[in-house]
Formats: C-alpha cells, structure tokens, sequence
C-alpha cells in the first residue's frame, strides 16, 4: 500500500516546476517516513529525568574571559540565524512578523540588529545574521533588508523549503489540483533550516569563513541575544548541539521537555505522550523545564548528518483545510534534532532568557515599564520586585495590533502589577497604573472609558 502511494506521489511531484530537486525529494522521503508509520510514542518506562551533566544549570558555568581578543576569538566562529518565516497574520498584522513594532518604534528585526551591531562594535568582530525566510515571507524581508545596508553587520537570507500540502482523501499534492497560489504549499517547520541551510549553499559559505557555531532561535523571542558564557562552553567542551530550557509555568505546560532515554537526551514534545500519561507530562513537578528554542549548533555537525540524509526527526502531523478541502502539512522542529548529535546536552537558562511576543497580552508587557531597551537589549526593569511577569488577559477587541494600540492612550505602569484582565469594550487612558490583580469588565452592551491618571487596584 505504502510503496504504491509514495509512487503516484513521486510523479505528481516530478510535474510541481515551482520547486527544486532537494525540495521534492525532501517532501518525497518525508511523506514516505509518515506513511511507514514510524512510531512516535515513547516507551515511559524508560524514561529518566536528566542529571544535572546533561541539563547543565546556567549558573554554574564558567564565566565568559574578560580579555577583548578572546572575546572576539569567540565571535568569529559564530553566527546569529533567526526564524524568520512566520507571519503577523494572528495579530492583524500582514507581512512578517518580524516587522511589528515592539516599542520605541523598533521592530523584532531592528533589535535584532543592534544588538549584534553593538557587539560588532564593541568587541571589533563581524557576527553575521542569517534570515530563515519562508516564500511567505522572503519578498518584504528582501525589502526590509535594505534598510540595514549601512549597520555593521552582514546579512545573508535563505529561504527554508516549500512543500505542497497533501489532499487527505488521496494523498495527492493540493497544487496538482490547480491550486497554484500561495494556498496550495507551506514551509515544513523549523526543523527544515538544517537541510536548508546546506541546500542555500550558505553552510559551506560560513564554514569557508571559519564559522564554526550557529545560534538559532525564534525572531520574536526577545530574550534570544548572545550569552557569551554559554558559547564559551561551547566551544571548551565541543559540544555539538546545546539546547537553552528554562523551568516551566503553568503557562508552558505543553513545551516540549529534555528526557534521558536510552542513553541518549531527547526532546520530549506533547504529541509524543501517550494518553494515559499526558497530564504527568503536563505537572511542573515531574517535568520541571522546557524547550525555549534557543539552539547552538556545530555547523561542520549539521553538514555531516545533512549530508548523511542522518537527520530523521520526530513528524508532527498538522491537518488543515483550503478552500472546503482537508489537507495535511508534515513538519519537523528543530529541537527534536537533538538526539542526533554527539555530546548534545541542555543549559537551564534563566527566565529572561525566553520572553516571546506571541500575542498582544505579550506586547503589553514589553512596551510597558517592566522593560527599558538599551543597545536594542530589551532589559527587565529593576524596580520590579516580583521576578514573575504579570498574568495578561485581553478581550478579542484587543487581539490585533491596531486595535490593541488604539485602546491604550498611553501603556499603563505594570510595576506594581500582578495580573490584568480585561473583558468587554473598554479603552485605557494615559498615565493609569496598575497595582495588584486587576480585572475590568463590561457587559456586551456598555463601553467603559478609563480616565487618565488614575490607579487602579484589586
């Protein structure tokens, strides 16, 4: 049945002209590995919670050096790659998300810059950024790009691959059905930018400029900056693949945790769970960190198992629906890459370290007085005594970025703050603070207008 399925595939695929070899045979070998039914549960007996070897605590490793030349000895073998192939469509926003504007005007993609910008200047290195594009993304990124031609820092975009999305009623591509737009194909997930990466030629371009490290992590992640004391251990105990955790919230339940399992530290994703076991999965108490997707990667490693076709990834099944008609994405991510390389292990980082902007509940909190930006470092405010965030709910009258900034004169003061929650039609004057748990709430048909200068407590 398999070999009969992946064989009408093939030739509807060698007629797809949009995409490369490398993509159709990617997407080939992908579909062919879900229809074997490889399995993706884990056997939980043999599950062990990782020693602290393995999940090494950020606090106890060893201080970056402090001499300028062996900074700079280290930042020559890095690179900063950002996933940049995500679109701003869940926020109202259209065109990349890297692009929205997190505060002071400055978008992810500014930040980004200076921050690597200021190290270049500071310690007189030239730290390249590489953009994970998708072809939803690749044309306005390739334009906003322009923008930066004058900062110190070279930037290089790629794209990640462009796989058709499968008819679920007869496992044929959705683009040999005449749907030829955008609609009809979808970026495999990030754990596609390993094979990318190669397939772009950019690999061998770095490796040929004696870069030897990748830092990968998310664009919207604003706590994803360079940890000099984390690349340092890097490179003294060649460690080819490190992932940053951080301990879990009842926020983050359903991240992907680090196990030991035969012998080996894995990544341990929700959909991987059997039923009977998905609540203990969910318990901050068994499971205590989680995957930030803050990853340092040895480039000479990813060439070798690219090359190897070595890099076989659990596949997260993700079903859709275009136009009436269900279809199927099958995506890989790239912490599940981790059990793949040798001396792999996780840093438990602090908190600060994993502050992604998801939502407008997460802009809120980052354009208030919880944070200053400094070199384009978004920098937790030391006033603030509790070292957990605020809890931030908004109504859907808040859920895109216009609407959320039309409803705020001016971003209330969170330093004093414990929690928000906001419920029907209301807009915020300026100069509000907030202290405590707070919760404003109006029936479907009133409007509430706050005035300015006033606080607002439990």
């Amino acid at each position: 049945m398999a070999t009969g399925v992946i064989d009408k595939l093939k030739s509807h695929v060698a007629t797809l002209s949009q995409i490369s070899e490398n993509e159709k045979n990617g997407f080939i070998n992908l579909v062919a590995r879900s229809v074997s039914g490889e399995a993706q549960h884990v056997d939980w007996s043999k599950i062990e919670t990782p020693t602290d070897e393995v999940v090494v605590p950020h606090a106890g490793l060893e201080p970056a050096p402090k001499d300028t030349a062996e900074i700079k000895a280290l930042l020559d073998k890095l690179v900063v790659l950002k996933l940049n192939g995500g679109l701003g469509t869940t926020m109202g926003c259209t065109g990349p998300k890297s692009v929205i504007e997190v505060r002071d005007g400055l978008t992810f993609l500014d930040l980004i810059v200076m921050q690597i910008e200021h190290l270049n200047d500071k310690f007189g290195s030239s730290v390249p950024l590489l953009l994970m594009n998708s072809f939803n993304t690749h044309d306005d990124t390739q334009k906003i790009v322009e923008k930066y031609s004058k900062a110190n820092v070279q930037i290089h975009t790629f794209n990640q691959s462009q796989y058709p999305r499968l008819v679920v009623d007869d496992f044929t591509p959705l683009p040999s059905k005449g749907q030829t737009g955008k609609d009809g194909w979808y970026p495999p997930g990030h754990g596609d930018v390993f094979p990318s990466l190669k397939n772009s030629g950019k690999l061998d371009l770095l490796l040929s400029q004696g870069r030897e490290y990748v830092f990968i992590s998310n664009s919207d992640n604003l706590g994803a900056i360079v940890d000099l004391k984390i690349l340092h251990h890097l490179i003294k105990n060649k460690n080819e693949y490190i992932m940053e955790v951080t301990p879990k919230t009842l926020a983050d339940v359903k991240g992907g945790t680090l196990i030991s399992y035969e012998g080996k530290v894995q990544l341990l994703e929700i959909a991987q769970v059997p039923e009977e076991h998905v609540n203990e999965f969910k318990s901050i108490e068994k499971f205590k960190i989680f995957n930030t997707n803050n990853l340092w990667v040895n480039l000479n490693a990813i060439k070798r198992l690219v090359d190897a076709d070595a890099l076989k990834m659990e596949i997260i099944p993700n079903p859709k629906e275009v136009d009436g008609v269900k279809v199927l994405q099958l995506e890989t991510a790239a912490g599940a890459a981790i059990k793949f390389f040798d001396n792999a292990i996780g840093i438990n980082v602090p908190r600060a370290r994993f502050l992604p902007v998801k939502a407008t509940s997460d802009l809120l909190l980052v354009k208030s007085d919880l944070y200053n930006v400094r070199d384009g470092f978004v920098i937790r405010n030391k006033l603030r005594r509790d070292p957990q965030n605020p809890v931030i709910q908004l109504g859907p009258e808040f859920k895109k970025v216009d609407d959320f900034l039309s409803r705020f004169k001016s971003i209330p003061s969170l330093l004093e703050c414990d929690g928000l929650r906001v419920d029907g039609d209301i807009w915020f004057g300026s100069g509000i603070k907030l202290k405590g748990n707070v919760h404003c709430s109006v029936s479907s048909e009133e409007m509430l207008n706050i005035p300015d200068n006033i606080t607002l407590r439990e």
